[in-house]
């Protein structure tokens, strides 16, 4: 006769057999000295979320941006962590951004819109890859979803420094032209896509991912918008810089959560798979950039030169009054 504990004790081989091994994610803000140490650097992942805090008018909240991007960190991470032998480690969100969408109008500070020059967020991200690359670290993935193009041209220049410097792969995924390019694919009708129009920011796409993500935040009276339909960033750009201009474009009253799930289910395909193959050596070196394409209009080339000679003129402000203090 089997006895009742053999059994059980086969049967539960035969599960862990069968079973796929646990996903390995852990979050760096949890570990200590001896557990970073720890680490096989070799087959460790670092997953930064990078969340602008952007206004995003009268519907969405300022952190629109943040809530899909950590999600996303934390799907790219259960992903890394389930392939044999690796871990990856979750880092604290950096809620840092530039060039928030109220530059496309020319305004120079508007509500909800915090943002830092970019050389700020790029001497940070330069910071961060010295101190990863210092302690050995050899991959590491930036998460952002903001589509400014000098915000990624800061990460961008970061990564290739990382890379420089260290041998290693600091990649910043949404930046990579293929990657952003292939969710760009609307799940929208074509006469919603015409009301929409060439919508950048809050409009039916933003609007759906937020009330996919974080219903409770979006106000209800988004149902009511007018839209505010442009057909090239030169429009956007007349359409912003009226005075009553609520922070949005598009049409924001087409939006759903279904179309949200839509657009969340292929972003979180596309990034994994590019993650997956990179792991596996797959060479982005040489792959376009959204940073470069993106600035290849000229309407769009204006907004990011007004966007950068605002920074210098902050950066000048803030020497000035460092050097009138005798601070160096």
């Amino acid at each position: 006769m089997f006895h009742p504990t053999a059994l059980a004790l086969t049967l539960a081989l035969q599960a862990a057999a069968t079973s796929p091994p646990p996903t390995r994610v852990l979050h760096l803000g949890d570990l200590n000295t001896d557990q970073i140490r720890k680490l096989d650097l070799k087959e460790t992942a670092i997953v930064v979320p990078i969340a602008i805090l952007e206004e995003h008018g009268p519907f969405l909240p300022s952190y629109s941006d943040g809530y899909p991007a950590e999600r996303l960190s934390n799907e790219i991470a259960k992903a890394v962590g389930a392939r044999a032998g690796w871990t990856a480690v979750l880092f604290p969100t950096i809620p840092l951004g530039v060039e928030a969408a109220n530059a496309i109008g020319r305004k120079a500070s508007y509500p909800g819109s915090y943002t830092v020059r970019m050389s700020t967020l790029r001497a940070v991200m330069m910071d961060l890859a010295d101190e990863l690359g210092e302690q050995g670290f050899r991959w590491i993935f930036l998460v952002t979803l903001h589509a400014g193009p000098n915000h990624h041209l800061a990460l961008d220049q970061a990564s290739d420094y990382f890379r420089g410097q260290y041998g290693g792969r600091m990649v910043n995924l949404y930046g990579l032209q293929p990657v952003f390019e292939a969710e760009s694919a609307p799940p929208f009708s074509e006469a919603q896509s015409r009301e929409d129009g060439f919508s950048v920011h809050a409009g039916i796409r933003e609007t759906s991912e937020v009330l996919f993500h974080r219903p409770d935040l979006v106000a209800q009276q988004y149902r009511n918008a007018k839209p505010l339909t442009g057909q090239s960033m030169a429009d956007l750009e007349q359409i912003a810089q009226k005075p009553d201009w609520p922070g949005y474009f598009g049409s924001p009253r087409l939006s759903s959560a279904d179309f949200g799930k839509k657009i969340w289910e292929e972003r979180k395909r596309v990034v994994i798979k590019t993650v997956l193959e990179i792991l596996d050596g797959a060479d982005y070196g040489k792959t376009p950039r959204y940073s470069a394409f993106s600035s290849e209009d000229e309407a769009t080339a204006e907004v990011n030169r007004a966007a950068a000679a605002r920074d210098e003129e902050r950066a000048r402000r803030q020497m000035r009054w460092l050097e009138s203090k005798g601070i160096r």
